[in-house]
């Protein structure tokens, strides 16, 4: 545990960490200018902060507001030494972020007794943090493991998606990077993605497995696998199978609002569903079909290109092209000679 001593005069942070040296699992740490005091606080996480209410350049209720403000220390115990009794000012204190005071002059038992609950309390806090980090990736584990069964039933019933799934899911990341999205953003797409055509589970196989064109009876039907797909996914309350129950239900919709199901148009189509339509057409039209040849790549490059603006997002299209090595990467790395059904890996 850390504790944190800011004070603008040296005999207080030398009373105080000398105080901190009576609890064995302490380290304590002392600033005279509390600015230095928020430079290492952006390096280094504390667990207990003990400042001064009065300090010149900056006082201990501006110092506790510069240090809330810092990602990840809203809980972190504040412990304001003061010898200021008026009202408002533990109001502003309170208001601030301060947990709790001591008055000046400081007695020593009660100061180590503050400071030994508030440790406490903050270590049973980051325990409680760990176990629900813990949790999480439990859960995390078992929504990939769902996306691996559900992806591995639409493989079975629709022979394209075996490799297929793979790549146009790492396109879409690809594109959600090259659009500046978070990490965050660009792995729950990754995640996401691959439940896109879960839908045609319920597609009968006449129509799912025709190798030739389909008539407009039989390709109404093929649209129903975006709402099928949406109506899945979305029975859950998981945030991922929400997701993909989105992009299942708006990655056939087109810029221009000529698509399907619902004809929505550029930006009331959501982000995610535009980015996996470049890259499931993409695919589709670049990989083998029992109904058609594979796509040479430039006519493919084309296609994309001139339906910018009309099929396509032309933001989405741009960002895909704006590493046609990547691109490429991900084309050989995924090939269809080179899965087997099952063979499902997000990574």
């Amino acid at each position: 545990m850390r504790v944190l001593v800011v004070d603008d005069a040296q005999m207080n942070v030398t009373l105080m960490r000398h105080l901190i040296k009576k609890f064995p699992d302490c380290e304590s740490f002392g600033f005279l200018d509390p600015i230095e005091a928020i430079g290492w606080c952006r390096e280094n996480e504390p667990d207990l902060v003990v400042v001064d209410y009065m300090m010149g350049e900056m006082d201990g209720i501006q110092f506790t507001q510069q240090f809330r403000a810092l990602p990840g220390y809203e809980d972190i115990p504040v412990l304001m030494i003061t010898a200021n009794h008026e009202t408002s000012v533990r109001h502003r204190a309170l208001g601030s972020g301060v947990t709790d005071f001591l008055t000046k002059p400081v007695d020593n038992e009660e100061f180590l007794a503050r400071a030994r609950n508030m440790l406490a309390l903050r270590k049973s806090y980051k325990h409680l943090a760990d176990e629900v980090r813990k949790a999480t990736a439990e859960i995390v584990a078992r929504e990939q493991e769902t996306i691996f069964c559900l992806s591995r039933a639409a493989e079975y019933r629709d022979p394209e998606t075996g490799a297929h799934i793979q790549r146009m899911s790492h396109y879409s990341r690809h594109i959600a990077s090259r659009m500046g999205l978070s990490v965050e953003q660009q792995d729950l797409l990754l995640e996401a993605a691959p439940m896109h055509d879960i839908g045609k589970v319920g597609i009968p196989d006449m129509i799912l497995l025709k190798p030739g064109k389909l008539t407009p009876e039989e390709f109404a039907v093929m649209q129903q696998h975006s709402v099928i797909g949406y109506q899945v996914l979305n029975a859950s309350q998981s945030p991922l199978l929400k997701v993909a129950a989105e992009i299942a239900h708006t990655h056939h919709e087109k810029y221009d609002g000529s698509g399907y199901p619902q004809g929505l148009a550029g930006e009331d189509i959501p982000l995610f569903g535009r980015i996996v339509a470049v890259a499931d057409v993409f695919d589709a039209l670049t990989s083998e079909r029992p109904y058609k040849k594979a796509w040479d790549i430039d006519k493919a490059r084309q296609l994309l290109l001139d339906g910018a603006g009309t099929h396509f997002d032309p933001v989405c299209v741009e960002a895909f092209f704006a590493d046609w090595d990547g691109v490429m990467r991900i084309k050989n790395r995924f090939m269809d000679d080179n899965l087997e059904i099952g063979d499902f890996t997000l990574k």
